[in-house]
């Protein structure tokens, strides 16, 4: 664990780097992380930091508050963080503060704060500071809609025939867009206002250039999509169906933590990134990936039971790899996973079986791997729940975890007892999906279990549900979020 005064220095998300420093221990193990006002193109030395104080976040909602955050001291410092030494602590550098978070999050707030320096003008961001909550009227090319001044996040309809892309101009707080179909004059429209930084945009067009953006996220659902051309800021890019053939990124991705659905081949485009998240149905060999060559960090989760890591311990894979996760590996086992050198330091695996954890933990013993288990079931456990979308559920809490698979279990069962192709499946299906969000708001409301990541396994089992019994999404789309208490 880090001591106070320790003082590391940080590869930022576009570049460049940071720093940060410990400036508290508390007696129960928690750190206090301060992220430090400094920025350069060359790794700090401790001298270069001596007189840094603390970044003051004053980024969209922030009021120039030191940036600093307490951090559980059981989660390790990421490997590429470089640790300088040790300075004493600037006086302006907070000893204790409320926020919760964690070392993985730092470089990403300096990030977001330098965009906000560096590319935001000054009138949108007085615009945005200067907003007040209350009605505004905005006419989008259709019938003028009355919304709040301070929405965040908009969808917009497809159905207009014309889209009045000034009337965002109503709302300057806005900072994500929903869209669906073609351009129509989205691009431009995102292009010409900075304070926009994230989209969705579904079954876009053959072509979608965005290069001109000022977007950090990116998520594409849909198929079509044939060349892509990314923004030189973009963070965060997720592809839900099958990527494009041709994409256009600054140095190859290189700064893009990358979503995607495997077996679908990483597009030439993006084989500089560095950071994977891979959403797997079946086995996933390493083989496939072998053209990331700066390939630092990898996260798999498996959407099927029993899905095989294969090829992962050939010792000439992935030389940079230095992180892995692994969620739902119930088909993973120690021989398949990596050999301890040259770079792996952090191995983390969420859903195992058990008879699996003393072999991999024997498999690094004595090695610079840090080995993090979770959520570890026996194979009585799996047989019952394995296909179960809310299993992880009990990782959190057991009694609300088998309440949520018992009430998944019961639901699928009454949506399998409709008849197939009978029109009246689809008003058959509402009271069973209902009851099942109910359910949910019940085990929530006596367990407080459901946060985002549960919140979004609900969302895929409701949807999935809803699919089996022949029910579009278009037509529940609203359903989950109106009985939702969580």
């Amino acid at each position: 664990m880090p001591k106070i005064g320790d003082v590391a220095a940080m590869l930022l998300p576009l570049g460049g780097y940071g720093a940060c420093q410990v400036s508290e221990v508390d007696t129960d193990g928690w750190v206090t992380v301060c992220v430090l006002d400094w920025c350069s193109d060359a790794m700090p030395t401790l001298d270069d930091l001596s007189s840094a104080g603390p970044l003051l976040l004053d980024h969209h909602g922030w009021s120039a508050k030191p940036d600093a955050l307490r951090i559980d001291g059981a989660d390790a410092p990421p490997p590429d963080f470089v640790w300088l030494g040790q300075l004493p602590i600037h006086p302006d550098v907070p000893r204790e503060v409320d926020s919760l978070g964690g070392w993985g999050g730092l470089p990403l707030r300096i990030a977001y704060q330098r965009r906000w320096d560096l590319q935001v003008p000054a009138e949108a961001k007085a615009a945005y500071k200067n907003s007040v909550r209350g009605p505004v009227v905005v006419d989008l090319g259709d019938a003028p809609q009355t919304m709040d001044a301070t929405t965040s996040e908009l969808e917009l309809p497809a159905h207009l025939a014309e889209v009045r892309w000034s009337g965002l101009d109503a709302l300057p707080c806005l900072t994500a867009l929903r869209w669906s179909g073609a351009d129509r004059g989205l691009s431009e429209a995102v292009a010409d206002r900075p304070m926009i930084q994230s989209l969705i945009w579904e079954s876009p067009p053959a072509v979608v250039d965005l290069s001109t953006t000022h977007l950090t996220e990116l998520v594409i659902r849909g198929t079509g999509l044939r060349h892509l051309r990314l923004p030189p800021g973009l963070m965060g890019l997720r592809l839900t169906a099958e990527p494009p053939e041709v994409v256009e990124a600054a140095e190859e991705g290189r700064w893009i933590q990358l979503t995607m659905i495997s077996p679908a081949p990483v597009p030439s485009g993006l084989r500089g990134i560095r950071d994977l998240d891979l959403r797997v149905k079946d086995d996933l060999s390493m083989a496939a990936l072998g053209a990331l060559t700066d390939l630092e960090s990898l996260q798999i989760w498996w959407s099927r039971p029993y899905g095989r890591l294969l090829d992962a311990a050939d010792p000439g894979r992935s030389q940079r790899l230095h992180t892995l996760r692994l969620t739902d590996a119930y088909g993973v086992d120690a021989s398949s996973l990596p050999l301890p050198a040259p770079s792996l330091r952090r191995l983390e695996l969420a859903g195992i079986r058990r008879s699996q954890v003393k072999p991999i933990k024997a498999r690094y013993k004595d090695s610079p791997v840090c080995v993090t288990i979770r959520g570890a079931k026996s194979d009585t456990w799996l047989a019952a729940n394995v296909d179960n979308p809310l299993r992880d559920w009990a990782d959190d809490d057991v009694r609300a975890g088998a309440a949520a698979c018992k009430a998944y279990a019961s639901a699928l069962r009454a949506i399998e007892r409709l008849p197939a192709g009978d029109p009246a499946t689809t008003a058959g299906a509402r009271p069973i999906l209902q009851g099942l969000v109910e359910t949910l708001n019940a085990i929530d409301g006596r367990y407080e279990i459901i946060d985002t990541i549960r919140r979004e396994e609900a969302a895929d089992a409701f949807f999935e549900l809803a699919r089996r019994a022949g029910v579009p999404d278009s037509e529940t789309a609203g359903w989950f979020d109106e009985w939702r208490d969580f």
